[in-house]
């Protein structure tokens, strides 16, 4: 899901900014504590965080672990692809 933020300024330009969210996918491969690794290790989540998004992304089939401007989402998301792990930048 791509969301625009607008930022109005006083009689100046708007200013725009797109955030994209890193979604990881589900697959028979990799275990519940690789993914939790890798997503605390390369996303800065909290165990417990980590945790729930494994969870989701088990049931579901995918989960947004992380949302933000893709220069910030691409290292994260090459990374996790590196490590064997399906995602997308959505």
């Amino acid at each position: 899901m791509t969301r625009e933020k607008t930022t109005p300024s006083s009689g100046e330009e708007t200013l725009s900014t797109k955030f994209h969210d890193l979604v990881v996918h589900n697959d028979d491969f990799n275990t519940f504590d690789f993914v939790i690794s890798t997503l605390i290790e390369v996303c800065d989540h909290k165990p417990e965080q980590a945790e729930q998004c494994t969870l989701i992304i088990h049931h579901k089939g995918k989960c947004a672990v992380r949302s933000g401007d893709y220069s910030t989402l691409e290292p994260m998301y090459r990374e996790i692809l590196n490590r064997g792990i399906t995602a997308t930048i959505e």
